[in-house]
């Protein structure tokens, strides 16, 4: 195992990217490079201790190549702003990258030349490489914030201009997808579109197999957990798995509600609701467009055969 630390504003939104990727164990918030031991959270932001909010990542050089984790970093942060980060602003939400050895200060060297020859930023590239120092893991309520308290973390990583600047700068190249994809699946795949109610492929669907995302084909939902709600859009009490899908609050409404998206193609699937039935109360709103239906008669021919256990005796 080795450390990586990092600055890059507002920890809250740089332990997300880093947390559960394969080959990383651990993400801690905490504080480094201050005037005194142990800072609370209130001394740091104040900006009189020199501290800089910082994540340590322990990880598995391995498995997640210290490069790696460089591309992902520049890629969360405005690292042509020497004041803060996006709203927050003020010494302790500069960016650096803290080595712990003379590899990664020599990675991180060039990746930070690789990224000021890119020409993705006008402006110069301010973000500092420093030795590592001491590092004092932040307070309890700090830690794994946008798990613990996820609508308020939606609503501050859309209201810091975050999420927005990182749109800009690193967009996700899809353009592939308007090849592969119909118009309504893009739309609502892409672009977080809602299909129509009862007009649509599967919502009306009685037959036994799987659903997969359109476009990966990672596994969702069964029909056995399938239940007509009469809402228009397939319904759903829960996932094939729980792994399969990710929550995230959506705000971009009025009314606020809980957005499922696929776990590795992040692909828009629709929202899951409190009003169902089964033992959680869950309803699990799908959009067709989202989803591609395999038989259980050609699970095995397409690669699903280890899926045909969920029918067996039906």
């Amino acid at each position: 195992m080795e450390l990586a630390t990092f600055a890059g504003g507002c920890f809250w939104c740089m332990v997300e990217p880093f947390d559960e990727q394969e080959g990383i164990k651990r993400v801690v918030s905490g504080y480094t490079e201050g005037t005194s031991a142990n800072p609370t959270y209130k001394e740091v932001t104040s900006g009189k201790t020199g501290h800089y909010e910082v994540v340590q990542i322990t990880f598995d050089p391995l498995q997640y190549p210290f490069e790696k984790l460089l591309d992902l970093y520049w890629k969360q942060i405005d690292p042509t702003d020497s004041g803060g980060q996006f709203k927050d602003r003020g010494d302790s939400y500069r960016t650096a990258i803290f080595y712990h050895n003379d590899n990664q200060k020599k990675l991180a060297e060039a990746s930070k030349r690789k990224l000021e020859k890119s020409g993705i930023f006008t402006k110069p590239v301010v973000t500092k490489i420093l030795p590592a120092s001491e590092f004092y893991p932040a307070e309890e309520y700090h830690q794994d914030f946008y798990k613990e308290n996820a609508f308020r973390y939606a609503l501050y990583k859309r209201g810091s201009g975050r999420e927005d600047f990182l749109k800009k700068y690193w967009p996700k190249d899809r353009s592939h997808l308007k090849v592969q994809l119909t118009e309504m699946q893009y739309f609502v795949t892409q672009e977080n579109g809602t299909e129509p109610p009862y007009e649509n492929e599967y919502w009306d669907n009685t037959e036994e197999g799987l659903y997969v995302d359109i476009v990966s084909g990672e596994p969702l939902f069964t029909s056995k957990d399938q239940y007509d709600s009469g809402c228009g859009w397939p319904s759903f009490t829960k996932p094939v798995m729980d792994a399969s899908v990710k929550e995230q609050y959506d705000v971009s409404h009025r009314s606020t509600r809980v957005e499922i998206r696929s776990r590795e193609a992040d692909s828009h699937l629709g929202h899951v609701f409190t009003d169902g039935p089964g033992p959680k109360g869950l309803r699990y709103c799908i959009n067709s467009a989202s989803l591609r239906f395999i038989p259980k008669g050609k699970l095995e021919v397409e690669g699903y055969g280890d899926f045909l256990i969920l029918f067996k005796g039906r």
